[in-house]
C-alpha cells in the first residue's frame, strides 16, 4: 500500500480540486500499481476531514455496476463511496451553478434501511429484512479528475465519483415491487436520454446491496438503520449542463426530478428552489 505521505498528497490534491473548481490530472500514477487499498485510504481521509468539518455520513453509493463500464476500466467488481449530509438535494430541487465540476446524471433505486446490516456474509434475505422501503433516485455523479479520465484507483480515491443525490418522496415497501423487473426512463426536458432495467444493475439492485453490505462488514464499517443505499445505475449516465431539467421514471417506484441552475444564477439564492 502507498505511504501515508502519498495518501495525504492525493487527498489534498482532490480536496483542492473541489475548492478551486478545477479538475486535476489522474491520480493513479501517484499510487503503487493497482493500489486499491491506497486509493481507499485517500477516500477515507477526505471523508474524515469532512466529518471533522461538521458533515455526517447518511449512506453509501455503489458505482461501476455496469459490466460495460467495468470492462472499460479493466475491473471485475463495483466500488463504493460515502454519501454525506450536504450531498442531498430535495426532489424537484435545484443544483446551484458551479456546485459541481463535471456533473452527469443517472437513475437508480435507493434503499432506506430500517435496521443495521452488520451480519457476516449478508444475503438477499438480510437486505430485504433490513430495508424499510425503496425510493426512485437520481445520482448526480461528479469527478475531480479532468475529462473523466478515470481508472479504478482514480474513482475509488475520489469517493467513487460521488457528487449529489436526489430521492423521490413516495416510499414503496419491497413487498410491493420486484426491483429486478423495474424499468427506467430518464428524461432531459421532454427528451428521453437514458433507459434501462433493474436487471442491468448487477442482475438486480438487491444483489448490488448484498455486495455493498458484505464489503462494508468486511471493512468493519457496516451500513446502519436510517442509511441511504444508492444501488447503482439502471442505465447509462448522461452529462448535465446549466439549465437542464431531469426526471427519472421507474416503474413501480414513481418519479424523481432535479434542475440545474443557469450559469448566471447566484447559487446561494437558488439552492432548494422547487421546479
Amino acid at each position: 500500500m502507498s505511504s501515508d505521505a502519498v495518501v495525504r498528497e492525493i487527498a489534498d490534491l482532490l480536496a483542492e480540486a473541489v475548492r478551486s473548481g478545477k479538475p486535476v490530472p489522474p491520480v493513479r500514477d501517484r499510487l503503487a500499481a493497482d493500489d486499491i487499498a491506497g486509493a481507499d485510504a485517500v477516500q477515507r481521509l477526505n471523508v474524515r476531514r469532512k466529518l471533522a468539518a461538521g458533515r455526517r455520513v447518511v449512506g453509501r453509493k455503489i458505482g461501476l455496476t455496469s459490466p460495460a463500464v467495468q470492462a472499460r476500466l479493466g475491473v471485475g467488481q463495483p466500488d463504493f463511496g460515502a454519501l454525506l449530509s450536504d450531498m442531498a438535494v430535495p426532489d424537484g430541487g435545484v443544483v446551484p451553478a458551479g456546485r459541481l465540476l463535471q456533473p452527469k446524471v443517472e437513475a437508480e433505486v435507493a434503499l432506506i434501511l430500517g435496521a443495521d446490516l452488520d451480519v457476516p456474509e449478508p444475503n438477499v434475505a438480510d437486505i430485504i429484512r433490513a430495508t424499510a422501503f425503496a425510493l426512485p433516485a437520481l445520482e448526480i455523479v461528479d469527478s475531480r479528475i479532468a475529462d473523466w479520465a478515470i481508472s479504478i484507483t482514480d474513482t475509488v480515491a475520489d469517493n467513487a465519483s460521488t457528487g449529489l443525490f436526489v430521492l423521490g418522496g413516495a416510499p414503496v415497501p419491497l413487498t410491493a415491487v420486484d426491483l429486478r423487473a423495474v424499468t427506467m426512463t430518464l428524461l432531459r426536458g421532454e427528451q428521453k436520454v437514458s433507459s434501462g432495467a433493474g436487471a442491468d444493475c448487477l442482475d438486480g439492485p438487491l444483489n448490488a446491496a448484498v455486495w455493498l453490505a458484505d464489503s462494508l462488514v468486511t471493512a468493519d464499517d457496516p451500513v446502519k438503520a436510517g442509511d441511504v443505499i444508492l444501488t447503482g445505475a439502471l442505465g447509462p449516465m448522461v452529462p448535465a449542463a446549466p439549465g437542464d431539467r431531469f426526471e427519472a421514471r421507474i416503474s413501480g417506484l414513481g418519479s424523481v426530478r432535479v434542475r440545474f441552475a443557469p450559469e448566471d444564477t447566484v447559487s446561494q439564492e437558488r439552492e432548494g428552489v422547487a421546479l
